[in-house]
């Protein structure tokens, strides 16, 4: 254990990648501006060829030329790493590849959250809260048990005649819900793929809010297992910025302090941005107001053809139409392959977003619609619980009671904690997963579209189904022959032919949702 975590440190593995990352960015480089390709192994076959190769490499690196630093992939096998490191750091930027362990299929275990260095008392406190947090998740599970099996079997009536067959499906539609009221210290193990020129940037910004010692440890021994493989790769790395020096620290020190948390002025934030949130979970506050035809235009550039032989309404239909357009259809997403599908990157869309930390750390999985989100405990006002309540709890008493109660003491022992003199990093890892993150999101057309197909699947966790259904009614009203052609991907197999017209085998959903329009659209599990 390291002496900040009393929870066993990051556990971080390379499992595959360059074995001579540093020379092949060299050999990259002197590419560009050879005859020929430079073979990795030219650029150390001598103390001549050495000394070019050091004075290539500092000097690309130092003007900024970090291309050839990408080529080098390195894939870690990570474990004993928070929900929450994932959500604020290691998946909030487009250039990774991650696949984790997911919550909503896998039962928790008790004693499976990360647990900072605390004062004795404060220690007690927080151990306490998570055993309670644990209780609470297989408390619902139970609960949620009765009510998930009764959907369940109304959507797939001909299962009753093999219910015991079944039930494992059914515990695992309670264990989404229920991991709504998990501490964001909860523990995740997951492969991470980046190049080189990523690990470059984590190691530069290990020092960041949010997430403090375990970000740093976990970056620290992901650059030493790149180390021991190649001890060139590293030779000029820069030393990660003071925490006072990124922008999030210095705003928010300018504004009452880095260290901020609760308060009013959260307070008034979240009221503030509720309000114009509305009713919505996901509200259009920003488009391209000349988006159709803009599409339009751009589509018969790519085929050089002018407007009285392409109209607007069938260029739109081109590119969006399943009936026209095969690749909308296909397992692989070839459309940023595609010259003419590619003109879906001009019409943008701007949200405002309000999601439980468990649904904004799949919505950010999306990782071509970038986003704003917050410094945690910026937004955390303190006081009175907030959350995002599940529908399956909403519409289940007990379950809503049960709820309640953990996320009262939980939200109670959070303000205990920061009362005490707890940093904020370490209390807010108690926050449950029912936590909103309220920001901004913008996407152009051609990643929504994508984003949109995948998470208007019945099969999609409900609350970023929801969202993603807001999104879609919201940019039919502005941009009508757009919207019409955001559909989940059984509509759209259906409409081409495609067979079978649900893609999802035997996780199908049991709703013929192709034969529904947007509007009709409705899910409680």
């Amino acid at each position: 254990m390291d002496a900040r975590l009393l929870s066993p440190p990051p556990l971080v593995e390379l499992t595959n990648g360059f074995s001579d990352a540093f020379d092949n960015a060299v050999a990259t480089a002197r590419s560009c501006y050879s005859s020929r390709v430079v073979a990795t192994a030219e650029v150390r076959k001598d103390e001549r060829a050495r000394e070019l190769r050091d004075r290539i490499a500092r000097e690309t690196y130092q003007a900024g030329h970090h291309t050839t630093l990408q080529h080098a992939t390195f894939q870690f096998a990570i474990s004993n790493v928070s929900r929450q490191l994932l959500w604020s750091f290691f998946h909030a930027h487009p250039f990774y590849n991650s696949e984790q362990v997911s919550q909503r299929y896998v039962e928790v275990r008790a004693g499976n959250a990360l647990v900072p260095a605390l004062p004795e008392r404060e220690l007690a406190l927080y151990r306490a809260t998570i055993e309670r947090q644990m209780a609470a998740y297989h408390d619902l599970v139970e609960l949620l048990l009765a009510p998930a099996e009764a959907e369940y079997f109304r959507l797939f009536p001909g299962r009753r005649r093999e219910r015991a067959s079944w039930l494992g499906q059914v515990k695992k539609k309670a264990q989404e819900v229920a991991r709504y009221v998990l501490p964001i210290a909860t523990f995740a193990h997951l492969y991470h793929t980046v190049s080189g020129l990523t690990l470059h940037r984590y190691h530069r910004l290990s020092r960041s809010l949010d997430v403090g010692d375990e970000l740093r440890l976990c970056v620290e021994a992901m650059v030493a297992a790149v180390t021991a493989r190649d001890p060139l790769f590293f030779r000029d790395i820069e030393e990660p910025l003071p925490l006072e020096a990124t922008p999030e620290a210095a705003l928010l020190e300018a504004h009452g302090g880095a260290g901020r948390v609760g308060g009013d002025r959260a307070r008034r934030f979240r009221e503030e941005f509720d309000h114009a949130l509305g009713p919505w979970r996901s509200r259009l506050v920003d488009y391209a107001r000349n988006g159709e035809a803009t599409l339009a235009s751009s589509v018969r550039s790519t085929v050089g053809l002018a407007r009285d032989e392409l109209s607007d309404d069938e260029a739109i239909r081109r590119v969006l139409s399943p009936e026209e357009n095969r690749l909308l259809t296909g397992s692989l997403t070839l459309t940023t392959l595609s010259k003419a599908t590619r003109a879906l990157a001009h019409p943008t869309y701007t949200f405002q977003k309000k999601l439980s930390h468990a649904a904004d750390s799949q919505d950010q999985r999306h990782r071509m619609v970038p986003a704003s989100r917050p410094v945690l405990g910026a937004q955390y006002a303190g006081g009175e619980p907030d959350a995002v309540v599940p529908e399956l709890v909403l519409r289940t008493p007990a379950a809503l009671d049960r709820f309640r109660q953990s996320l009262a003491e939980t939200f109670g022992a959070v303000d205990a904690l920061l009362s005490s003199g707890v940093a904020p990093a370490d209390a807010l890892y108690l926050l449950p997963n029912a936590f909103p993150i309220r920001f901004e999101e913008t996407g152009d057309l051609l990643h929504l579209q994508h984003k949109w197909t995948s998470r208007l699947c019945y099969t999609a966790q409900e609350e970023i189904w929801r969202a993603s259904l807001d999104e879609v009614r919201q940019v039919g009203e502005v941009h009508p022959r757009i919207g019409r052609e955001l559909l989940p991907p059984c509509t759209l197999r259906a409409r081409a032919g495609v067979r079978p017209t649900c893609p999802e085998g035997p996780r199908y959903c049991g709703v013929p949702v192709w034969r529904l329009g947007v509007e009709e659209f409705e899910r409680l599990i």
